[in-house]
Formats: structure tokens, C-alpha cells, sequence
């Protein structure tokens, strides 16, 4: 199989070249296609030199969806990796691991495992943690009635598709404000394939929100959920996600017997919870104090724009 790799990147001059680095020494050999949105740094040059193709995002900016299409649509590739401009592979088989099972053609995608980055604090880490555990697995739409809302988990920080399967949904959702990931691996559930995680094929990836930022990522999570309201009907609620993963971090914590943190804790789950409810409220509230609370500030202009 012929792989492609999309980096959608936005002044990534500091974190691609160890990016791409690692890419070049993968196992396998990778078409790279950077997908740029209006860099004002050497984000360009950089993937120049590195042979990479470098495709500008175009007139409507940045979207988590038409950034990957964009990629996808210039793609030579049988399968088609995407990884993130922060997200570097944990070592040189890591790609190979990752498509090794798209050889299976009831698997439409896969992703695979995150670590916290050198340095990373504990709640950073424990998202990773949480969200990609050390077993790998294989879920098909009978799974729904297990995992609920997280049958679709996907995460395009690393994870790959077959190319035909991308081709029989029309690629990416170009409307959401988020987690298009998401939505392609629901799509592609519903017409009976299976998505996989490989959890032997990593990256190093995390973020250290502030409990501000953490308000706005939840106030967006909200958004999508409101907005995409089929992927509940689908596959279940996600509210009592919330709980299970609360719990889980309060154990965390108190294993690493970090309890001068739980005020913290339980400051930072109130503003998740906040953003959250605003989020799925946000119909309610004027677009411009909506734009504030989001990470995704250009989504409310192009919505806007589009009304």
C-alpha cells in the first residue's frame, strides 16, 4: 500500500522539522503533503526541505474538515495518515504498525496510541492516559451498545484511513467546529465497517490547558455535540462520559498522591462542566460572546458568513 501522510500546520516552524524527521526515518516510505494555513513563519521552507508538498488552505481558512479534504484530494496514497504539527511519532515503526491492519478490508480506519510529552503535567497526562489506554482494539456498530457515544472515538492527530473507505463518505464534514475524526468514523461504522486502535503504534502528543482553556475546548465539545445531535441518536449520550472520566482522574491523583491538587481538580471540572453546558446552549447565546468563549474563533466567523 502507497501511504500519504497530511500535516495541516499554522506557524509550525518550531515542532515540524523533529516532525518531519521522524516521519522520513519511518519504515515505511511516505508520500508528505503540508497543508498550510497561512504561516508567517518558515512553516513553508521548512517542509520544502524536507520533500514535502506544501498545499495553502485558500481563501475560507483554516477547517478542521476542509484542511483534510484538501490533503486527502491531493493524496497519491492507498491510505492516507494524518498527524498533527505537534504530534511526532514515537518511533521508526510507528506508521507501519499504524496501517499494518488496513490490510483487512472490514477496517475502514485507525488511530493510535498518544503519550504525554516529556515534561507534560498530570492532567495532560492523564487525557492521554484515559483516552488511549496500553490494550488495542477492534469496534464495529454492534460495540454501540458497550461503549455508547465513545464507539466513534477517533483521533486524527494520528490515525489513518483506507483511502476507497474515505472515498465512499466524501471525506471530512467541512461544517463542524470540531471532530471530524469523529464524524468520518461514525459515518463509516454506519456502513458496517470497523474501526480499530492500534495501541502499539504511538506518537507524542499532549496539551497542558489552563483551566480557561479547558473551558473553551469543552465549551467547543459542547458546540459539536449540539450540533452534530445525530451522533448521540446513533451511538448514545455523552454526559455520563463526563462522570466516568471524573473519577477516573480523582484516582489518578490520588495515586500519585498529588491531594494538594484536588482543589485544582475539581476547579478545572467545574469550568470543563461550565463550558460544556454553555456549549450546548450556545443557539442561546449573541454569536460574538459565543466566538469569545471558543478555541475556534474563525468557525463563528465562516458560520456567519454562511447564515
Amino acid at each position: 500500500m502507497k501511504i500519504s501522510v497530511i500535516i495541516p500546520t499554522h506557524n509550525a516552524g518550531q515542532t515540524l522539522p523533529g516532525l518531519l524527521k521522524a516521519v522520513r526515518r519511518q519504515t515505511v516510505p511516505c508520500e508528505i503533503i503540508v497543508v498550510d494555513s497561512f504561516s508567517t513563519d518558515d512553516t513553508a521552507r521548512i517542509a520544502s526541505s524536507f520533500d514535502a508538498a506544501v498545499k495553502g488552505v485558500g481563501q475560507g481558512g483554516f477547517g478542521h474538515g476542509s484542511a483534510r479534504n484538501l490533503g486527502w484530494k491531493a493524496a497519491a496514497g492507498d491510505v492516507i495518515v494524518y498527524l498533527t504539527q505537534d504530534a511526532v511519532p514515537a518511533d521508526d515503526h510507528a506508521i507501519t504498525r499504524l496501517t499494518a491492519c488496513l490490510g483487512n478490508r472490514d477496517i475502514a480506519a485507525v488511530f493510535g496510541r498518544q503519550l504525554p510529552q516529556l515534561g507534560c503535567g498530570p492532567f495532560g497526562a492523564h487525557v492521554r492516559l484515559f483516552n488511549y489506554p496500553e490494550k488495542s482494539r477492534i469496534v464495529t456498530l454492534a460495540d454501540r451498545e458497550r461503549f455508547g457515544i465513545r464507539t466513534p472515538f477517533f483521533s486524527n492527530s494520528f490515525g489513518a484511513y483506507r483511502r476507497d473507505a474515505l472515498d465512499e463518505i466524501g471525506g471530512f464534514d467541512e461544517r463542524v467546529i470540531m471532530g471530524e475524526d469523529v464524524c468520518a468514523a461514525g459515518r463509516l461504522l454506519l456502513k458496517g465497517y470497523s474501526i480499530a486502535y492500534a495501541a502499539e503504534a504511538a506518537v507524542y502528543h499532549s496539551h497542558d490547558y489552563t483551566a480557561l482553556g479547558e473551558f473553551r475546548r469543552y465549551f467547543d465539545i459542547g458546540v459539536f455535540h449540539a450540533t452534530e445531535a445525530w451522533l448521540a441518536e446513533s451511538f448514545g449520550r455523552a454526559e455520563g462520559e463526563g462522570m466516568r472520566y471524573l473519577r477516573a482522574e480523582a484516582r489518578f491523583l490520588a495515586d500519585k498522591g498529588r491531594f494538594l491538587l484536588m482543589p485544582v481538580f475539581l476547579w478545572r471540572n467545574a469550568m470543563k462542566y461550565a463550558g460544556y453546558v454553555l456549549g450546548k446552549n450556545h443557539r442561546m447565546l449573541p454569536r460574538r460572546l459565543a466566538g469569545i468563549m471558543s478555541m475556534h474563533r474563525a468557525w463563528w466567523r465562516r458560520e456567519k458568513q454562511g447564515s
